[in-house]
């Protein structure tokens, strides 16, 4: 199967069985600091937000915005210095790093820019890896395997290695991979940023029929043409939410980045300017 396919003919209804009301996120008053020497960087300024099962969000913001350090607290890779974060209702900050790994594993698929694949092993073994510390048999983790490659029309490629398959076919297979452990959520670090626009597309395409079936996607992108595939695009600047809103159908992305962002800013500059 070639990449000009189209990718998401595969999928199957096999979402998670959880209400599209239920919150999946709930995140109240997250700061985040980092000592740097003497300087403390505050990369998040009391954060709230939450997402609800079944919603698409993108979260955007040029460099230095915060939302990588964002997208690494709502992956639990990482902690925030202050505030609450609650993953489909269970609260985290005081969980220990076993049981912060558990949770990440089993609440979470993650997708990378880069795919993160390892160079020698096949498409199947990789798709299998999150089972492996799971715990899951072998004969079921060759099973689900399988039927994560079917869902991304991959299975015939199942004993290729990355060297032997394309950018946007190393893509599908790290979507599996997020996919085999029916996850209730689907974080998304610029999914796309290594890939051609048509092959992009495939992929955006792919994931537009996921949340057909149910399943929470939040993708982290500088791109708006990626961030108005979603339903609701929460723009992140100087570790603040300066804008939630829902995205409009046919709505245009050019320029709205950088002048939300920049227009939030002067807001804040000048209110701080303002400040005895």
């Amino acid at each position: 199967m070639n990449d000009g396919a189209q990718v998401g003919a595969s999928v199957t209804a096999d979402s998670p069985p959880v209400a599209r009301r239920e919150p999946i996120i709930e995140i109240e008053n997250v700061t985040k600091v980092y000592q740097m020497g003497e300087v403390e960087v505050r990369a998040l300024r009391g954060v709230t937000l939450t997402v609800m099962a079944g919603e698409y969000v993108a979260i955007v913001g040029a460099s230095g915005s915060g939302k990588s350090t964002l997208m690494n607290v709502i992956g639990l890779l990482d902690s925030p210095t202050s505030g609450t974060y609650r993953i489909r209702g269970t609260e985290v900050s005081q969980l220990g790093k076993n049981r912060l790994a558990d949770l990440r594993n089993r609440e979470i698929g993650f997708i990378f820019q880069r795919f993160n694949l390892l160079a020698r092993t096949p498409a199947r073994q990789q798709v299998e890896l999150p089972l492996f510390y799971a715990g899951v048999s072998s004969g079921e983790s060759r099973k689900r395997a399988l039927e994560a490659l079917e869902r991304v029309g991959l299975r015939d490629r199942a004993h290729h290695r990355p060297d032997e398959l394309s950018g946007g076919q190393q893509q599908r297979v790290a979507i599996a991979r997020a996919l085999v452990n029916h996850p209730h959520l689907l974080l998304a670090d610029e999914p796309t940023g290594a890939l051609d626009s048509k092959t992009g597309a495939e992929v955006l395409e792919l994931f537009e029929e996921l949340h057909q079936q149910g399943l929470t996607l939040v993708v982290v992108t500088h791109d708006l043409n990626v961030a108005n595939r979603a339903e609701r695009i929460i723009t992140i600047s100087d570790g603040e939410i300066v804008e939630d809103r829902p995205v409009q159908q046919g709505e245009q992305p050019a320029g709205v980045l950088t002048a939300s962002v920049a227009a939030a800013s002067a807001v804040r500059v000048g209110s701080e300017a303002g400040q005895p």
